[in-house]
């Protein structure tokens, strides 16, 4: 069994999580959240058995907040490791750090920074078949603890494969600095598990495809509990990063249990990634998502309130005009969400909504004008 524990100053995350690897299933083996927990990271990869060459693969940012500091910590265990700055979440960069990474003989991987410094970390992990680390500087979505990236390229968003974190140190006295809008845009993506589970069902019954009753239930736990402590999510708080940390990472794992992204990804997700290929100024995936969930629900005959009235209390966006995209955009997105995954079944149907009806939806849940 694995081990999930907390800085000693901090109460415990709780002993109802399970880590491990079972039933060809594989999840982080140790995840340490509290303050400073960031200096159990030597003592976490000798633990493992890490070999002694690595490499911490940062972005300019968050190395200053966290990565620099993880170099130093491992070096001065006795590992030979090196920083290697990360870009932009893309194949072409993926290959490039890979290369690095090959040629430096390092066989363990650290990610340190926000989500798409771990997603390049976990691919690269996955393409050089070595373990990783993930160490996140922000919590801006539940890709954390999960097996699965966004890449990107020129016109579109491409969610694939890389490697499940062996660990996840995540140190709230690091991720408290990043801006607030970060953190509450993984709340708003964790709540929007609550439209890909009645997705996820929906295919059940129609197309009878494969479903995991304990990763659904794992998703739906993470959204409740975001919900349920909305009130208590606030900015400059440490605590409100400890208590939206758990549900976020049991978001991840609940993907892990699943072998893919249903748990957490449903029409709401298609509706971000649509609005990701047309819009001229996309917002965080987080709050998109999160936007979805309201429209999302609606269709489905939910409690649309319930998921607008959190997404509120937390701060995270409900409107187009808060999103920073134009009614247009949203509709079109609507129009277009469908198409996105066609293997993927959701209560958008095969064909997706028509014009009018995606303006009627966007009105009625009040995200357009």
């Amino acid at each position: 069994m694995g081990e999930v524990r907390a800085d000693r100053n901090e109460p415990a995350v709780g002993s109802d999580f399970t880590f491990g690897k079972a039933r060809g299933m594989v999840f982080p083996r140790t995840v340490l959240v509290g303050h400073g927990v960031l200096e159990e990271l030597a003592p976490t990869c000798q633990q493992f058995g890490f070999p002694p060459v690595g490499a911490v693969i940062t972005g300019a940012r968050t190395a200053e907040l966290a990565g620099n500091r993880a170099t130093e910590i491992l070096n001065g265990a006795g590992f030979r490791v090196r920083a290697l700055l990360a870009h932009e979440a893309t194949g072409t960069e993926v290959e490039r750090l890979a290369t690095e990474v090959r040629g430096l003989g390092a066989r363990f991987v650290i990610g340190v920074g926000g989500g798409s410094k771990i997603d390049i970390t976990k691919v690269v992990a996955a393409r050089l078949g070595i373990p990783f680390v993930s160490v996140p500087t922000s919590a801006a979505h539940d890709g954390i603890s999960s097996p699965r990236a966004s890449l990107h390229d020129s016109e579109s968003v491409t969610s694939t494969v890389g490697a499940v974190p062996m660990g996840v140190i995540a140190d709230t006295a690091v991720i408290v600095q990043a801006p607030y809008r970060l953190l509450a845009s993984g709340c708003a993506d964790v709540i929007s598990n609550v439209t890909a589970i009645l997705d996820w069902r929906l295919a059940v019954r129609l197309r009878n495809e494969e479903y995991s009753s304990t990763a659904a239930n794992l998703s739906e736990y993470a959204a409740q509990e975001i919900i349920d402590h909305a009130e208590a999510i606030k900015p400059n708080l440490e605590e409100s990063v400890w208590i939206a940390l758990r549900p976020i990472l049991v978001a991840g794992i609940a993907m892990s249990v699943a072998g893919s992204s249903r748990p957490c990804s449903g029409s709401e997700h298609l509706f971000s990634h649509a609005l990701d290929r047309i819009s001229s100024r996309p917002s965080l995936h987080g709050e998109q998502c999160g936007v979805g969930a309201i429209m999302m629900m609606y269709l489905h005959g939910g409690d649309w309130k319930r998921v607008k009235n959190a997404l509120l209390t937390i701060g995270a966006p409900t409107t187009a005009q808060e999103l920073g995209v134009s009614d247009q955009e949203v509709v079109r997105a609507l129009t277009l969400a469908h198409a996105i995954r066609p293997d993927r079944y959701t209560i958008l149907g095969d064909n997706g909504l028509a014009q009018e009806a995606a303006t009627r939806l966007a009105s009625v849940t009040g995200v357009i004008g």
